[in-house]
């Protein structure tokens, strides 16, 4: 069973010929799409030829896969719509993708109106049947993800002015203050509430006064309680007040802690040494929940006649 070619549509507010500038340029291509750390066009022997080129990816650790390409454009209707056709192969034995085709879609149905920019592309593997498998559920996958979220951050770069340079620090920044958040929460909601309550959660607890002979039952849902909001917060991320209601909760757990047992700031690791930290992440997460790039906001299938883009994809052979 073949699988699926990979496709990504957006409408991007910007006009054709600057969609088309940013998006065949190869020095404004490689910045704003993942799957390229460079791109480079050959000479071309006349003016008709079609656009061979060379290409590099960084994969880390010092590796990085290379491969050639060859680009030919279609204008249609009064150059309204183009059509940028691509075979691209690589002899790397590293490299899975073996040799592929397929095209970039250039549709704005009037002047003024947001462009449509979509791509559909294919390609066959190496490594025989353990490559297909592989690339089936897992490189496949990415492959379209990382397709589909370099068309938005395109569109940012386009619509609100966004560099790409910046919107992957934004990015970066963002995604590991989530993911250690979610870690913290999740930590201080198993480690010293749910596995280890008596190593000071239950006294603290107990200090206020609130859950007289219950201080046990009450630890073990505060814990729960911390594991499913910071899993929360982590999915709702991208809502700018997902991180301002975890400042709150973190103001609303330290407070009463600190009220009710002041002598516990003499120790070296205090709930305020855990508060200030968490707090830096929450506003850093916070500043910049805005302007990330969003895969989801693409379109993943094609709206109509699927078999024959296959085909189309297909047809394109280095």
């Amino acid at each position: 069973m073949s699988n699926k070619p990979i496709y990504v549509e957006l409408a991007i507010d910007a006009s054709l010929d600057e969609l088309w500038k940013y998006t065949q340029s190869p020095e404004l291509h490689e910045q704003w799409d993942l799957r390229f750390s460079e791109i480079r066009y050959l000479p071309k022997a006349n003016e008709s030829d079609n656009q061979k080129f060379v290409y590099r990816t960084r994969i880390g650790f010092g590796l990085r896969i290379e491969g050639t390409g060859e680009s030919a454009v279609i204008m249609k209707n009064n150059r309204k719509d183009r059509l940028s056709t691509l075979a691209f192969a690589s002899d790397q034995r590293l490299s899975l993708i073996r040799q592929g085709g397929g095209f970039w879609k250039y549709e704005q149905r009037q002047p003024g109106q947001p462009v449509t920019f979509s791509t559909l592309y294919d390609y066959r593997t190496r490594f025989g049947p353990a490559g297909r498998l592989f690339d089936r559920w897992l490189f496949r996958p990415l492959f379209g993800f990382a397709t589909a979220w370099s068309f938005d951050r395109l569109r940012l770069w386009l619509e609100e002015r966004v560099p790409p340079s910046v919107t992957a620090e934004r990015a970066l920044i963002h995604y590991c203050s989530v993911m250690l958040l979610l870690l913290l929460w999740c930590f201080e909601g198993i480690v010293p509430k749910l596995l280890f309550p008596e190593s000071g959660e239950m006294a603290l607890l107990g200090g206020t006064g609130w859950f007289a002979g219950a201080e046990r039952e009450a630890v073990r849902l505060l814990g729960l309680g911390e594991v499913a909001f910071g899993v929360a917060a982590a999915i709702l991320h991208r809502k700018r007040w997902a991180h301002l209601a975890q400042l709150a909760a973190l103001l609303l757990l330290t407070i009463p802690a600190l009220a009710f047992n002041s002598g516990i700031m003499a120790e070296p690791f205090n709930p305020l040494t855990l508060l200030l930290p968490m707090a830096g992440l929450c506003m850093a997460a916070y500043w910049t929940a805005r302007q990330l790039p969003d895969a989801r906001r693409c379109r993943r299938r094609p709206a109509a006649n699927p078999r024959k883009a296959r085909r189309r994809s297909n047809e394109i052979d280095l």
